[in-house]
């Protein structure tokens, strides 16, 4: 374990900027992963991260030793910083204290989408981007493809969202949405309000491209019309419309369902 106690050694500024800037992170193609559970997922489904970054007061803590040990065990540098030094590179509060440095994972575009995906064209809460994720994960889809004017997926607060969807995911920045959907060889669907057709009435036991967009323009025209259907969630008259969080992860799951019911129909049979 290498201890750090200067705010003037290079690792540590390194460290500092990677936490405190996403220019550095999209530039370097790194990021950090903050708090003992994505560390566990990322170990996990991943493998060793690049880095391992301890607060002093955390070597107690039995699942952060744990940690430890692995990352030793297969030769990955280990940092000790001063909890007034790790606080500045930590964005979580009151958190456990352990930070991993991971290369940003960057898998290669497939040539065309064949399987349930997810598109986002311009979204901009971290919040909103890491409950898709973790929802997308949950329902069994493994394709997010993200605009680049959509916010970076590897950044802290997303993956905090996440809680380390990230890891069961194929995750693609800087994506032309439009050209990504017009060589997919599956339908496109969108929610609209300017629609009659309910997700309930949409046939949804094969693939589809989910396509949501910025929170408060929506999906842009160009990529509108490249939807093979567009569909509403019925809800009450008195709410304007739902977060796009909660829209993605109804119509995850009501797919899910009506696959499901195929399954269970063919199986019967």
């Amino acid at each position: 374990m290498k201890l750090i106690t200067s705010r003037d050694n290079a690792q540590y500024k390194e460290l500092k900027q990677l936490a405190t800037s996403s220019q550095v992170r999209r530039k370097s193609g790194r990021t950090l992963l903050d708090g003992v559970h994505l560390c566990q997922a990322f170990f996990q489904h991943i493998g060793e991260p690049e880095m391992c970054i301890v607060s002093e007061s955390a070597t107690t803590d039995h699942e952060v030793n744990a940690l430890i040990a692995q990352c030793e065990q297969r030769a990955v540098l280990c940092i000790s910083l001063p909890d007034n030094l790790y606080q500045t590179v930590s964005q979580v509060e009151n958190g456990v204290g352990i930070l991993f440095l991971i290369a940003t994972p960057t898998p290669m575009l497939p040539a065309h989408i064949t399987e349930t995906s997810v598109a986002l064209d311009n979204l901009q809460d971290p919040g909103n981007l890491g409950s898709i994720l973790r929802s997308a994960a949950a329902a069994g889809v493994k394709n997010v493809f993200c605009s680049s004017g959509t916010v970076l997926a590897w950044s802290p607060k997303v993956m905090r969202a996440g809680m380390g969807a990230h890891f069961l995911l194929n995750i693609y920045e800087n994506v032309d949405l439009a050209k990504v959907l017009k060589d997919g060889k599956v339908p496109i669907l969108a929610t609209s309000s300017h629609t009659t057709r309910t997700i309930y009435q949409s046939d949804l036991s094969d693939s589809v491209i989910w396509l949501f967009g910025h929170e408060g323009q929506g999906v842009s025209d160009e990529l509108m019309s490249l939807a093979t259907e567009t569909v509403t969630i019925p809800q009450q008259a008195a709410i304007e419309s739902l977060n796009v969080a909660a829209s993605a992860a109804i119509c995850f799951f009501e797919q899910v369902r009506q696959q499901l019911n195929t399954a269970s129909s063919i199986n019967s049979q």
